[in-house]
């Protein structure tokens, strides 16, 4: 049982309730670079643990309504097969595509979420546009299951999508507003995990040891972000999720191959989530002077 793996299990279960990303952006670099796991194991005990961590934050997330249930089964019909499809490629093809998948999903995960804090910063009228729920039009239904087979099958090979690529899905194109994001990022990953979990399990590729001590640092830690979740506004969590999407972004490149420090997967997005909370603070209307 090591430490090091549990206070990772804490961070990270932390920041997947609160923000529904950092599961596979984030642990499965972390035990590939400070744990020495191999590739193809961290990956299948990622989705494990993920499954169990998400179907808790996705149970806190429905009774506290921020579920689109809609958009999640649609998502769903199409990620879960995905995700099956995704394993079945790592196992046959193994490294020879896993590189060139995880740059190209870097590289995305890096625009949007610059992106996304730009939005959240300077494009107010792109917050204005956000939605508590979307109406399910035939279209939309096409689009989500589509855009859940595309990625669930890159999840299924890489172990990154079920909070990070979903997520920038809600916000860019389903524009739902932050907190129901969360909720139903969540919710939906707990489905997709469990199928690729088990997938993994039956291909061998799950540390069950390892499962377990990570879980105990992660199931508390998603129990403290759900319950920090209603104590944070939108205009907070907005650029908190552009910021836990660039440590996603620079977690996802070392796992690429790109010699990414261990500090800068983390201390980048903090200090970019500082700047934001000056910038933030600057805009705040100054308090009125009290007449003597």
């Amino acid at each position: 049982m090591d430490p090091l793996v549990i206070v990772f299990g804490l961070g990270v279960g932390v920041l997947v309730g609160l923000t529904g990303i950092g599961g596979g952006s984030l642990m499965t670099p972390l035990l590939i670079l400070f744990a020495g796991v191999p590739p193809t194991v961290a990956i299948g005990t990622d989705l494990a643990y993920g499954a169990v961590t998400k179907t808790l934050g996705g149970w806190r997330h429905l009774r506290k309504g921020t579920v689109d249930l809609g958009v999640s089964k649609w998502l769903a019909f199409g990620s879960v097969p995905g995700s099956l499809v995704g394993v079945w490629v790592l196992e046959t093809f193994g490294d020879d595509l896993q590189d060139q998948l995880l740059g190209a999903v870097a590289g995305a995960l890096l625009v949007v979420s610059l992106s996304i804090l730009f939005r959240a910063l300077f494009l107010r009228a792109a917050v204005d546009r956000e939605r508590h729920t979307v109406e399910l039009t035939t279209k939309v239904k096409a689009g989500a299951v589509s855009m859940g087979a595309v990625l669930g099958v890159i999840l299924g090979v890489t172990s990154v999508g079920s909070g990070a690529l979903i997520g920038l899905a809600l916000i860019l194109v389903f524009r739902l507003t932050p907190h129901r994001v969360v909720g139903t990022d969540v919710f939906h990953a707990a489905i997709l995990l469990w199928s690729a979990g088990l997938a993994h399990w039956v291909g061998g590729n799950v540390d069950f040891g390892l499962m377990g001590t990570i879980l105990i640092g992660s199931l508390p830690g998603v129990l403290i972000g759900t319950a920090l979740i209603d104590k944070v506004p939108a205009q907070v969590l907005r650029p908190a999720l552009g910021c836990v999407l660039l440590g996603s972004a620079l977690g996802v490149l070392s796992k690429a191959g790109v010699d990414v420090p261990g500090a800068a997967i983390v201390g980048i997005p903090a200090a970019v989530g500082v700047g934001a909370w000056l910038i933030h603070r600057s805009r705040s209307p100054l308090p009125e002077a009290v007449p003597a």
